[in-house]
């Protein structure tokens, strides 16, 4: 089984649904956690959820959980093992993928159950 460790960032996120041809408002870009992905059908950003106010917001109240370290592309069943037990758990994600790192989106309302399942598969959970 793969051990792995996790660190919780500390900021409650949230998701922005924007149309298509939307520019990506500036304020956002300075923000400590944001992930912006533009589609033909939708610019979706993840950003502070203090930040998404007066936007339209498709969901709110995440919290993100790291995965510490620097993975290379040919690593694989990284995402897998976290997100499978967190399936087994019945916990909600949403994961982010980084050149350097991933990062798993859960609930605050499921954040406690989320590190409970992690901690119980053998997985590291660090609080900021």
């Amino acid at each position: 089984m793969m051990s792995l460790s996790l660190t919780a960032l500390p900021q409650v996120l949230a998701v922005v649904r924007l149309p298509a041809d939307a520019a990506v408002p500036a304020d956002i870009l300075s923000a400590s956690f944001v992930s912006i992905t533009r589609t033909e059908d939708e610019l979706s950003i993840v950003c502070p959820a203090d930040m998404a106010t007066g936007r339209v917001v498709a969901g709110e109240g995440w919290i993100a959980l790291r995965l510490d370290g620097v993975f290379d592309f040919s690593e694989v069943g990284i995402m897998a093992a976290i997100a499978t037990t967190l399936a087994e758990a019945r916990v909600s994600v949403l994961p982010i993928a980084t050149h350097d790192t991933d990062y798993i989106l859960v609930r605050e309302s499921q954040l406690e159950q989320a590190v409970g399942a992690l901690e119980g598969a053998g997985h590291t959970i660090n609080r900021r």
